[in-house]
C-alpha cells in the first residue's frame, strides 16, 4: 500500500500550508467527536503515557490530557505543531509534549502505554509498515486506538474527485481501503482487535481499538 511518488517532505509541505485553515475549521459532528473521545478515555488510565501520532493542531491531545499522566503528540507539520504549542503556552495542560516528527520515527520515550491515531491512517505512505512500527511503540498489553476514513466505503465518485483535487494541490496523498481491509491490516500487524464501530451518521469513519498481546 505504498505510493512511491509521495515523500515525507511533500506531505509536510502540504500540511504546513493547510495548518491555519485546518485550525480554524469547526468539527463537523461534535456529538460523534465527543463519543470518540469518551470511548478512547475508557481505555486509558491516569498512569498512562499516551502517544498520539498525527496530532494536527493539538485539540484532541488537550482534551485527553486530564485523563493520563503524559502525552507525547507528534505531527509531520511544523506549522501544525507550532499552533498546538501556542494553545498550551499560557494556561493549557502542561503534561503534553508536542513534537514535530514523521510517523515512523521511534520516540525516545517508547514503549508507550497506549497510542492513538485519528483521521490519519488513510494518509500514510505504507499502512502495513506504519502499523508494524506503531505496534513496536506500544507496551505489550497496551492499546492502539484509531478512527480512520475508509474511502472505499464512501460514494463511488470519491476516488475521481480526490484525483482532481490532488492535481490542483487541494488534497494530499491518500490510501483507499474499506473498513474490513483496515481491520485485517491491523490484525496482520500483530494486534488483537477488541472494539470496532461508528459514531454519528458517518458510516465511513471506522473507530477501532486494538491491543498488543502480552
Amino acid at each position: 500500500m505504498t505510493d512511491k511518488g509521495t515523500t515525507p517532505m511533500a506531505t509536510a509541505a502540504f500540511w504546513d500550508k493547510a495548518a491555519k485553515k485546518y485550525a480554524a475549521s469547526p468539527i463537523k459532528d461534535i456529538a460523534a467527536y465527543e463519543e470518540t473521545l469518551a470511548r478512547t478515555r475508557s481505555y486509558l488510565t491516569a498512569q498512562d503515557h499516551l502517544l498520539e501520532v498525527g496530532c494536527g493542531t493539538g485539540s484532541t491531545a488537550i482534551k485527553l490530557a486530564p485523563f493520563v499522566r503524559r502525552i507525547t503528540a507528534t505531527d509531520i507539520s511544523g506549522n501544525m505543531i507550532a499552533i498546538a504549542q501556542d494553545k498550551i503556552a499560557h494556561d493549557g495542560p502542561q503534561n503534553i509534549d508536542f513534537v514535530q516528527s514523521e510517523i515512523n520515527v521511534a520516540m525516545a520515550d517508547a514503549p508507550f502505554d497506549a497510542a492513538c491515531a485519528f483521521s490519519l491512517l488513510h494518509l500514510v505512505d505504507d499502512l502495513d509498515q506504519t502499523l508494524l512500527h506503531l505496534r513496536e511503540q506500544i507496551k505489550p498489553g497496551g492499546y492502539f486506538i484509531s478512527k480512520t476514513a475508509c474511502l472505499a466505503d464512501m460514494n463511488l465518485l470519491i476516488k475521481p474527485m480526490i484525483k482532481v483535487m490532488q492535481m490542483i494541490g487541494k488534497a494530499p496523498h491518500v490510501l483507499v481501503f474499506d473498513a474490513g481491509g483496515l481491520e485485517r491490516a491491523i490484525s496482520k500487524a500483530g494486534f488483537e482487535v477488541v472494539e470496532t464501530g461508528y459514531f454519528g451518521t458517518n458510516r465511513s469513519a471506522r473507530f477501532i481499538v486494538a491491543r498488543r498481546p502480552s
